[in-house]
């Protein structure tokens, strides 16, 4: 693969190869248990992203592992054209959890906020009677929901938006946590008016956006 260490020649070949819609921190991750990380020179990292934007179980969960294995030997996938043994109890399940009476499984954040923006544009047109074509949503800024262009629209991050004009209408932008900033929102059309979509606790495009939250603990 060239000279230079092991980590070098894997950043090099992605840096090379790989599109770049990441900056990630230059660190090759080899193998993991738990809550720790090795990369492909013997260091150790605590890993403090814990999973980033998705559910942290830890690496390689004995229990989830398991379990994988177990479904994977019975059926490993199935469309959802059919209807599966396991499907219905997951629901029920997690519904309960929840507290909700139905549940729509996503494989992304992005999706599930596409699916919320189109439920309340639909309840606003069906059940509020907002003319067709005129329903608002009211977001609040630094936010991070996805990369689509739809999401993007009511973005105040410029790396997200640049260059992926032109935007999807129908959002207001307001301060993170001005609430007279909001209330006045809200009452600009209250009629008009289906949703208001924030992040309680801010992520990528937030506070804690581009600081490292990984370092080594061992090795050189």
């Amino acid at each position: 693969m060239g000279p230079g260490r092991p980590s070098e020649r894997a950043i090099a070949a992605a840096e090379a190869h790989g599109a770049h819609n990441y900056r990630p921190l230059p660190v090759v991750v080899a193998s993991a248990e738990g809550a720790w990380m090795t990369d492909v020179e013997g260091r150790r990292y605590l890993d403090l992203l814990a999973g980033y934007s998705a559910l942290n179980f830890g690496h390689r969960n004995r229990r989830l592992i398991e379990a994988a294995k177990a479904q994977l030997d019975r059926v490993t996938l199935t469309s959802r054209a059919f209807h599966h043994d396991r499907f219905g109890a997951f629901c029920s399940e997690l519904a309960e959890l929840c507290g909700m009476e139905m549940v729509l499984p996503m494989n992304t954040g992005a999706e599930a906020v596409e699916t919320a923006v189109k439920t309340a544009r639909k309840w606003g047109y069906r059940i509020k009677g907002v003319p067709d074509g005129r329903a608002r949503i009211i977001a609040a800024g630094n936010n991070f929901h996805g990369r689509t262009t739809t999401l993007i629209s009511f973005s105040t991050d410029p790396e997200a938006r640049a260059d992926h004009g032109p935007f999807t209408p129908g959002f207001s932008i307001v301060p993170y946590g001005d609430l007279a900033a909001m209330a006045a929102a809200l009452d600009a059309a209250p009629e008009e008016t289906v949703a208001v979509l924030l992040e309680p606790i801010q992520g990528e495009a937030g506070w804690w956006c581009r600081r490292p939250a990984i370092w080594p603990v061992s090795g050189s």
